[in-house]
């Protein structure tokens, strides 16, 4: 069989089976299934396959799992929810108050959880409601809360960093670190747009004076244990105003830094492995959320609530966790042997030779990659276009990547942010439905394009300047070599 049409053959079965309805990860079994029959040794290959399963599940993908673990364990104990009323509480009059809030408030749980669908929902359902009620036009409410949820692809802990570098077999902790100065960017990016954009057109975000009720109560300080107050501290005097403002930002951000600093800090100074990182960041995690809820018991701040930290919330978020873990196992089962029988069929030789003989340079190649997976991500989610295209890009001795001799780390950053920028492309952009399923009030799906467009153009931008200027992804990296 010709290259071509053995490549025509599998990725039609996989696009086939998902356009039917199929998960991504049974869409690739069934695609595996037909490869591997006709091209490694037809019923033998059938006999091995369930093998390679087991083979391409390693330790080195258990951080996915434990990533996944930090997210959740502060959404359901509401951390993630106080985080943002602490910062919506530190920002004073500024242009699009509740959108620089929500990217604040979206950079910092990004940086804390690898969901992006998460990072989308939680904006939204807590700001969306209150930026609407007070005026706020859809596209520079919706915007920011899209257009931020997509940095926790960047912003280490990042499942999906963590699945992309797994699968081609690189640094896991080099891509985790990689990303952090492109993601603070975007962010930067985005604070200096919505700022412009309501400072030149205010009816976009209406001014209003935030509540700022308790700001002027003194500051309590109390000790109960047993249901008995051991002592209590007051504060009346000129600083309580700028104390009951930044108290609740070290009470819930604070403790939030140091869960970041325990995983991207013990990676960047090889003191851990990502796997043993993650895990130290669930520890963190759940001392975190502990000593919220000592505050909630024993000490009480005023002004300031505790959060919940039960056994139940644990246990709901290690089933949740296990569910999305599960598939996501799947789907490196899946991708790899995939790999395989593209490899065995001569489908990725024989596209590598054609693209060869174009004598195109590295640039070049980088930017027909960055414009496939552009037009990929209009039509599919991010993890069916990463496992379509590893093959070609990444895997192995006759992928793109090593014929052309492309800085592997610089190469999965922009990826990541490609892919990030495809969450907001119509007509699929996963994201965009997010929001029109959580917007609290009627909605077109063009306008939730429309508020995302803006975003897009500044994506684009980042993904322009990482195109010309590679070290901005791959300096950092380089530190800890």
């Amino acid at each position: 069989m010709e290259w071509y049409w053995a490549l025509i053959l599998m990725l039609g079965t996989v696009c086939f089976f998902m356009f039917m309805g199929l998960h991504v990860a049974f869409a690739f079994f069934s695609a595996n299934v037909l490869g591997t029959y006709l091209f490694i040794n037809g019923d033998v290959g059938l006999v091995f396959m369930p093998i390679e399963f087991n083979r391409s599940i390693t330790f080195g993908v258990a951080p996915i799992a434990l990533f996944l673990l930090m997210g959740e364990i502060l959404l359901h104990t509401g951390v993630a929810f106080k985080a943002i009323g602490a910062i919506d509480r530190l920002i004073s009059k500024v242009p699009g108050r509740l959108s620089i809030v929500s990217i604040v408030g979206g950079t910092v749980f990004s940086s804390l959880s690898g969901s992006t669908i998460a990072n989308t929902a939680i904006l939204g359902s807590v700001l969306l409601p209150d930026m609407i009620q007070r005026g706020y036009k859809p596209s520079i409410a919706m915007g920011p809360i899209m257009a931020v949820g997509g940095i926790a692809m960047l912003i280490p802990p990042s499942a999906l960093a963590v699945l992309l570098a797994s699968i081609a077999e690189q640094s896991v902790a080099q891509l985790l670190i990689a990303g952090i100065i492109p993601g603070i960017l975007m962010a930067v990016l985005f604070f200096a747009y919505v700022i412009g954009r309501c400072w030149l057109d205010p009816s976009l975000a209406p001014g209003y004076d935030p509540d700022e009720s308790g700001l002027d109560n003194p500051v309590t300080l109390s000790l109960n244990i047993g249901g008995k107050s051991l002592f209590t501290l007051s504060y009346d005097g000129a600083l309580k105003r700028p104390l009951n403002r930044v108290l609740p930002f070290m009470l819930y951000i604070l403790p939030l830094f140091v869960i970041f600093i325990v995983v991207v800090g013990s990676i960047f100074f090889k003191l851990a492995a990502p796997t043993d990182a993650a895990a130290l960041g669930c520890i963190a995690s759940l001392g975190a959320c502990y000593f919220f809820k000592l505050f909630k018991n024993t000490i009480k701040v005023s002004g300031i609530d505790g959060a919940d930290f039960t056994w139940r919330q644990i246990w709901k978020s290690l089933i949740e966790t296990a569910k999305i873990n599960t598939m996501i196992l799947f789907i490196i089962a899946g991708s790899l042997v995939f790999s395989q029988a593209l490899s065995n069929s001569g489908a990725t030789d024989g596209l590598l030779k054609a693209v060869s003989a174009w004598e195109l340079s590295q640039l070049q190649i980088v930017i027909i990659m960055v414009a496939v997976l552009l037009f990929l991500g209009a039509f599919m989610d991010q993890v069916s276009m990463l496992l379509l295209t590893m093959p070609f890009f990444l895997l192995g001795s006759s992928s793109f990547q090593a014929v052309f001799q492309i800085d592997v780390i610089w190469l999965m950053v922009l990826m990541l942010i490609t892919m990030e920028i495809s969450l907001l492309t119509p007509p699929f952009g996963l994201l965009l439905y997010v929001m029109k399923g959580i917007a609290p009030f009627q909605v077109t799906l063009g306008a939730v394009v429309r508020s995302a467009l803006p975003f897009i153009v500044i994506e684009m931008a980042v993904l322009a300047l990482l195109i010309a200027a590679p070290e901005v992804a791959t300096w950092l990296p380089k530190q800890i070599n």
